[in-house]
């Protein structure tokens, strides 16, 4: 009797081990319900991403690093220049313009006002394109509707500075809806307790707001770059070949329109880019997680 108890109870053992094992062979086949996603990403993402490696690293199918080597010299390097140099501008002037804005509307007592601009904020860090160029085009152009009112000199929309009025367009409403989050993580317990202890208000920004508000703010300029920098067909649509940059050349050596078989140099030219935005994004992400821990 007693040996079949323990009997009985060896085999209840090895029924609870055997919903055990079954449990994590069901838990085990979760990440199935993900696979449609890991392929679409692999066709969308992971071929591309082959092809251009590949086809930057070879001429003719011969492996090389001729074309990464050709892609930093000469006008490649001027026009590499020209993005980073754009970039940056839009993305400092669109930090600052757009923390400013960020702030008002935080602080604003009118709740539609504040609802308006972020929802319009939504709309045009959005609005790109062909439509953004003849927008501006029609407005400040040669023959724009302002440009004959204000009387600007012919052509000066179609200039570095010009595209980066144009790129401030949609570059502020980003910054606004990076930051507006941020201010509102400001608590107002921390401007009480500063003015309690006879702080100023400019030493409460230094001090206080201005340290946690930084991750945020360089986040948003990391962003801004990256938007800017990407950017290719209001640009394309606007000043074509006047303002060299990166995204027009790789058009140019794809479609051949001026040379005809530099596809490759095209492809090392995108990846000279996705190696920008990588370094890019190695920035940003880490700027945002510190930024949402200090907010929260």
């Amino acid at each position: 009797m007693e040996g079949r108890g323990v009997e009985g109870r060896g085999v209840e053992g090895r029924g609870v081990e055997g919903r055990g094992v079954k449990g994590g062979r069901a838990s085990s086949k979760g990440w199935l319900g993900a696979l449609p996603l890991l392929v679409f990403f692999a066709l969308v993402f992971g071929i591309p991403a082959v092809a251009l490696v590949a086809g930057a690293f070879t001429v003719e199918g011969r492996p090389t690093l001729a074309n990464v080597a050709q892609s930093v010299q000469g006008g490649y390097l001027t026009a590499m220049i020209g993005s980073v140099k754009l970039s940056a501008v839009v993305a400092l002037l669109g930090a600052v313009l757009g923390t400013f804005l960020a702030q008002a509307v935080v602080t604003s007592r009118f709740t539609a006002l504040r609802e308006a601009v972020l929802t319009a904020s939504g709309v045009l860090a959005n609005f790109g394109g062909v439509p953004l160029a003849f927008f501006w085009i029609a407005t400040l152009g040669n023959s724009g509707v302002v440009s004959g009112l204000v009387g600007l000199p012919s052509g000066s929309l179609y200039t570095f500075w010009g595209l980066v009025i144009v790129y401030l367009y949609f570059s502020i409403p980003l910054m606004v809806l990076v930051m507006a989050p941020a201010l509102d993580g400001l608590r107002p317990q921390w401007r009480e307790a500063a003015a309690n202890n006879g702080a100023t208000a400019w030493q409460f920004w230094r001090f206080v707001g201005l340290p946690v508000l930084t991750p945020a703010m360089l986040g948003g300029v990391v962003l801004l770059f990256g938007s800017a920098f990407a950017a290719f067909a209001t640009a394309n649509a606007m000043v074509g070949t006047v303002v060299p940059l990166v995204t027009l050349k790789i058009a140019s050596a794809l479609t051949g329109d001026v040379l005809i078989g530099y596809e490759n140099i095209a492809l090392a030219l995108s990846l000279d880019m996705v190696v920008v935005a990588g370094l890019v994004m190695a920035v940003y992400l880490p700027l945002q997680k510190r930024s949402t821990r200090w907010l929260r």
